[in-house]
């Protein structure tokens, strides 16, 4: 009992920061744009998918930009990039729609040079592994572990956006309420990055070792 205290007291914060808000209310409205939003909001390129990439790039450019530990951001950087491309599935739904059909797009088999694609993402993402290892990166990581507090109310908003969106997803719920759900999942990660990277509470020349 006394380890459950001393974890909790010595990497555990409960406070409340004020990026909080966002997930905040992204929480709020995902019952009410799940219930009231038309289908289209929650499209390839709809409105909901535009400001979820808004929102990571926001993440980048905190990631790019952040007081310390920089190498750790840097890789934070690489796999906000990655969800971006994720999203616009590494661009099959920006330049291969299905003309005359909604929110239909051709797959990587029918696309010349589609089979490509799973190559160069693969490239990417052993890219990333490369310069995690070779970078040292989780040096910087293991000091942010180490000396940092972790933000509790900000985690919870991140896990819950992942297991919902996973829900909606494998439930086959509607285009909107999934979309919605992973809105709350990016706009969690863009509050736990700022905290990290610009909140004096989170940041310390310690974490750039």
């Amino acid at each position: 009992m006394e380890k459950v205290k001393y974890f909790i007291k010595s990497h555990l914060d409960f406070g409340f920061y004020p990026g909080i808000i966002f997930p905040i209310i992204s929480a709020i409205i995902i019952y009410p744009c799940a219930k009231f939003l038309p289908p289209d909001f929650g499209y390839e390129n709809g409105v909901i998918e535009n400001i979820q990439m808004s929102v990571l790039a926001l993440c980048f450019l905190f990631a790019l930009f952040a007081k310390t530990g920089k190498k750790f951001f840097y890789f934070i950087g690489l796999i906000v990039l990655l969800l971006a491309a994720r999203e616009i599935n590494y661009g099959r739904t920006i330049f291969f729609p299905i003309p005359g059909e909604v929110n239909a797009y051709y797959s990587w088999k029918e696309i010349k040079y589609g089979w490509l694609a799973n190559p160069l993402i693969g490239i990417y993402i052993s890219g990333c592994v490369l310069y995690f290892i070779f970078g040292k990166v989780y040096n910087q990581m293991w000091n942010i572990i180490k000396n940092v507090k972790f933000p509790v109310w900000n985690f919870l908003f991140l896990f819950s956006g992942v297991i919902l969106a996973l829900y909606a997803e494998k439930s086959g719920l509607s285009f909107v309420t999934e979309e919605v759900c992973e809105l709350l999942f990016y706009v969690s990660l863009m509050s736990i990055i700022w905290l990290y990277a610009f909140n004096k509470k989170f940041f310390s020349e310690e974490n750039s070792k």
